[in-house]
């Protein structure tokens, strides 16, 4: 028997009788799970004042904020996973056969890390398109006070804004609301990443 006949994939069934019992979060594509790596604690913050900003500005709404907690399913790649920000408009719609699933997102955000920052912005991104609810994508980089911006134009167009600077404030076209940059990057201290690689000094 080949290796590749010897490694079963799993069902979507399989992966979330094992997600529901696991104390760590995985993503789940194409018969495989991968594990979420954990963030930096300056990650962590800009995450909660993400979705504590989108709270305050959308209370008593009918477009609710949820925190990475919340499972996305994209319907149309497969494709199951947490992003950081999920803003749901109306009514929860369930990914058949659960009640924790959700799969009609308005607008999706991820905070970059190093380990994360190509996936999010390519693949993931890829698959996100897909979602046809989904209206806006925000990217928070967590070195610099920079929002980068995505909103769904007509056909496959998606259009690029970018938010910069602690003064900035970045509208958000579906929500009708602004958001404050000083807000998302609350208390966050900024480590750059040096653009020259760090070289040992001789002994």
């Amino acid at each position: 028997m080949s290796v590749a006949e010897q490694v079963r994939k799993l069902t979507e069934a399989d992966y979330l009788a094992l997600e529901r019992a696991a104390e760590f979060k995985s993503e789940f594509y194409d018969g495989e799970m991968f594990a979420m790596a954990g963030g930096s604690p300056m990650r962590s913050l800009i995450g909660t004042n993400v979705v504590i900003e989108f709270g305050l500005r959308l209370k008593g709404r009918l477009c609710v904020p949820f925190n990475a907690d919340l499972r996305i399913k994209v319907e149309q790649s497969g494709l199951l996973t947490y992003p950081d920000l999920s803003v749901i408009c109306g009514p929860l719609q369930f990914a058949a056969g659960t009640d924790d699933t959700v799969t009609n997102p308005t607008l999706l955000a991820e905070v970059l890390s190093d380990s994360t920052e190509n996936y999010d912005r390519a693949t993931k991104f890829d698959h996100y398109k897909r979602i046809p609810s989904l209206r806006e994508y925000l990217l928070v980089r967590q070195r610099e006070p920079v929002i980068e911006h995505y909103i769904r134009q007509k056909g496959a167009d998606w259009l690029y804004r970018q938010a910069a600077g602690m003064n900035a404030t970045l509208a958000i076209p579906s929500l009708e609301i602004m958001i404050s940059l000083s807000e998302v990057f609350a208390n966050v201290k900024f480590v750059p990443t040096s653009i020259r690689p760090q070289t040992p000094r001789p002994l």
